[in-house]
């Protein structure tokens, strides 16, 4: 692999490595360095699989990757891990790719999508994209929120993490009166007693010509209830837009990392009872050059051997790929 200039970030750098597909790195290890609370920094090792190879890839724009650890939750798994992503246009698809590593190559499942735009009697829209898969250990089952179209997320859930079953519709803009989109959300396991819940999720809501991060709770999962107003401001962080936030829970409080319009992603505090808004400024930030030609948006987190690792959306529109970066 080719070793790339070092880029400066908040108290820290992000190296970067350029490669074709994700290996396991060789030679001298890159001295640890410290983001934004104390984050790693994260090197960019490659791809998952090669875009170009994929069977269903019908608009050549792939974003949002979950990557899930299934090993330990079922029997009959197809790899230790699964990432799910999709395309962004067109008429989208909630895909599946499994593989042993989270530092090693992604099999695509062969009969992609496994959600399509249309599920009757549930659903025809234009597209559906963004999938974010939960374990709800409550249940034993995978949950599967996507948005389709971008003013509505969906729930639908599975025993296997492959063939999944319609629930019901957890979120519209007519939850949050002038928002005209509610998109790109993620859950996650957090006890908020005041609230009565055991669940957050955050998404990117649209309103008057910006995009924020928003947030609401729920006791169950699959009911939800939502904050009227923005958890996270896009102009604190000289933005317009941000979106693809994911949960961070370190020191004692919690934090989302997400991506604005400039192609960085920031950092921000909001504690645990999601009360603050404290801007820590950026988290990471994209490399010039393929893939992420200055863009680097969703991140994804899992740890695989003790080592961290991010998956996350990588180019421009109308090009995107996913890729891997590993802390160090």
């Amino acid at each position: 692999m080719e070793r790339l200039h070092r880029r400066t970030v908040l108290r820290g750098g992000a190296a970067a490595l350029g490669a074709a597909a994700v290996s396991p790195l060789v030679g001298t290890a890159a001295p640890a360095l410290a983001g934004p609370a104390g984050f790693p920094t994260y090197q960019y090792i490659g791809t998952p699989f090669v875009k170009s190879e994929l069977i269903y890839n019908p608009t050549n724009e792939l974003i949002f990757p979950c990557v899930r650890g299934v090993y330990d939750k079922i029997s009959n798994y197809r790899a230790r891990y699964y990432l799910y992503y999709a395309p962004h246009d067109g008429e989208g698809g909630i895909c599946l790719a499994y593989g042993n590593s989270l530092a090693g190559q992604f099999t695509e499942y062969p009969a992609n999508p496994i959600v399509r735009n249309v599920w009757s009697p549930h659903h025809s829209v234009p597209h559906v994209s963004s999938p974010h898969v939960f374990w709800h250990a409550a249940s034993r089952r995978f949950h599967l929120y996507f948005h389709g179209n971008n003013a509505q997320t969906r729930l639908a859930v599975s025993t296997d993490g492959i063939t999944f079953t319609y629930d019901r519709l957890v979120l519209s803009t007519a939850d949050v009166p002038g928002l005209s989109e509610t998109s790109y959300a993620r859950v996650f396991d957090h006890t908020i007693a005041g609230r009565g819940s055991r669940y957050v999720m955050v998404y990117m809501g649209a309103m008057g010509g910006r995009r924020d991060i928003f947030w609401g709770w729920s006791a169950d999962a699959r009911n939800w209830q939502f904050a009227q107003t923005p958890l996270i401001n896009a102009e604190n962080d000289g933005e317009t837009d941000i979106s693809g936030p994911h949960v961070l829970k370190r020191n004692g409080t919690t934090y989302v990392v997400y991506h604005g319009g400039s192609g960085r992603m920031y950092l921000t505090e909001v504690g645990n009872d999601f009360d603050r808004e404290v801007h820590l400024g950026v988290f990471h930030t994209p490399r010039g050059n393929a893939p992420d030609n200055g863009r680097s948006a969703a991140p994804a987190f899992g740890t695989d051997g003790g080592v961290q690792y991010m998956f996350y959306e990588a180019g421009r529109r109308s090009a995107t790929t996913i890729a891997v970066a590993r802390a160090i």
